[in-house]
């Protein structure tokens, strides 16, 4: 039983505050311990784990030496000295540029480029705060109406990484219980998602809606949702999917499609509005279509568009928008004008359209193996072994084309290449030009190829 008069744990009053005021004079009194002490008793070091004893990374030391070896320069990290046109500058040299997503040559137009800044003047640099707390702007809301609009549905969220809107919108969405279905060649942000999630996945032959018909037939009453994981246009062979089929199929079987238009909007359709518009398709029909603002649109981030109800779930509950910063407003500008200046200039879109074609037919004309490519903006140029696209990519760097490999593991070894992004900004004679380049230095390139892939543990 408590003593009221001697309060809890026994300590009366006037007790209480003597012992308090005991506990002030000691504070006061005490004094800091001899720097002598420190030295004499030094906090013990712990070194941190050297990670060049990784298997994998030494690994990558000895083919880096083996390229330095042969001569061949490292093709990734270079750094551009200013915007990446059609043509382009690294370190002071001028080049004929085939490595940028800028499709319809938007990234420094004078328009998105007074938008950006407005912005920055108006908001900053950044908005400091995830948009659930306090980062909200109103260039937010009008960015995600505009997209909506583009895609001719209801409502989209955005976020600051396309890569991580896949990630979080699949890991939020999916979980034990679900099933997603992903093609063989989709993204890396879609199969990092899916494999987060800790649904049940699979992958199926790439552009097969028949396998993924055959595999719903088997399966579908095992899991509660299902998720089928397709790209607009495929970015690492330039082709694109039978749209319609996998509507079809998807409605028969109750299950959700995501479509990934990274390198699809701005590209597909007469304006530009992706494969929906291509293929002349409901887009209500399709449950999310996402996006990135990092090509087309001029910026960086990623979205989501599709009902109203999805986003209004997915902006309380998909981490990579709860507990990350809002989109910086001059990247919202930036994507907003980009919008506005493709649906008013669809000669741009056309423009890209001929250089895709032009590219496509001149490579086949010149013996050059462009795989699936269909050409619209993306056509890989399919060389062999990565030791090989190492060699080419450097060989027609020092002839002033600027085009990158995609080796392993991005793509199986035997099909890796040099993958060109054509832009509405290049010119008949600068693909004319490119393709004749790769082909006169692929042809000096194959002799030596079976010596490299040995020297590069291939």
């Amino acid at each position: 039983m408590v003593d009221h008069k001697r309060g809890f744990g026994g300590v009366s009053g006037s007790e209480k505050a003597a012992l308090v005021a005991g506990l002030r004079e000691a504070t006061r009194n005490r004094k800091p311990k001899p720097v002598a002490d420190l030295a004499a008793n030094p906090p013990r070091t712990i070194k941190a784990y050297d990670f060049a004893k990784l298997d994998a990374y030494r690994e990558l030391r000895m083919q880096r030496a083996a390229a330095d070896m042969m001569g061949i320069a490292n093709p990734f990290f270079r750094a551009h000295d200013g915007i990446a046109r059609a043509e382009t500058s690294i370190g002071g040299k001028p080049l004929l540029n085939f490595a940028s997503y800028n499709y319809l040559g938007l990234n420094g137009h004078p328009r998105v480029v007074t938008a950006a800044k407005q912005a920055i003047d108006r908001y900053g640099t950044t908005v400091s705060a995830s948009r659930l707390v306090a980062g909200e702007r109103p260039i937010h809301r009008e960015l995600e109406h505009a997209l909506a609009s583009l895609h001719g549905v209801e409502d989209a969220i955005v976020m600051v990484s396309g890569h991580a809107t896949n990630v979080s919108t699949i890991g939020t969405l999916l979980g034990p219980k679900d099933l997603i279905l992903y093609d063989s060649l989709i993204h890396n942000s879609i199969a990092e998602g899916a494999r987060l999630s800790g649904a049940a996945r699979l992958s199926f032959p790439h552009n097969d809606w028949r396998s993924v018909a055959a595999t719903l037939e088997k399966v579908r009453h095992d899991y509660d949702r299902v998720l089928i994981a397709i790209e607009g246009l495929y970015s690492m062979d330039g082709d694109m999917p039978d749209l319609a089929k996998f509507i079809e199929v998807k409605a028969e079987h109750d299950a959700w499609l995501l479509v990934d238009e990274a390198h699809s909007l701005g590209v597909l359709g007469a304006t530009g509005r992706g494969i929906a518009e291509h293929a002349g398709i409901d887009p209500a029909s399709v449950e999310m279509w996402m996006g990135t603002l990092s090509k087309t649109l001029s910026g960086c981030g990623g979205y989501i568009a599709g009902s109203s109800a999805l986003v209004e779930f997915l902006k309380v509950k998909a981490p990579g928008f709860v507990y990350s910063v809002g989109l910086a407003p001059a990247l919202a500008a930036a994507a907003i004008a980009s919008i506005e200046v493709m649906l008013a200039e669809p000669e741009r879109v056309s423009r890209l359209r001929d250089n895709g074609l032009l590219f496509l037919d001149a490579a086949r004309a010149a013996g050059l193996d462009v795989g699936l490519s269909e050409g619209y903006a993306v056509v890989p140029v399919i060389v062999g072994g990565s030791a090989q696209a190492a060699v080419l990519a450097d060989s027609v760097f020092k002839r002033g084309l600027n085009a990158l490999p995609i080796i392993y593991p991005a793509v199986p070894e035997k099909s890796a290449r040099l993958r060109f992004f054509i832009t509405s900004d290049h010119s008949e004679a600068d693909v004319r030009r490119a393709v004749a380049i790769t082909a006169e230095e692929f042809a000096k390139v194959r002799s030596t190829g079976s010596m490299l892939r040995q020297m590069m543990g291939h």
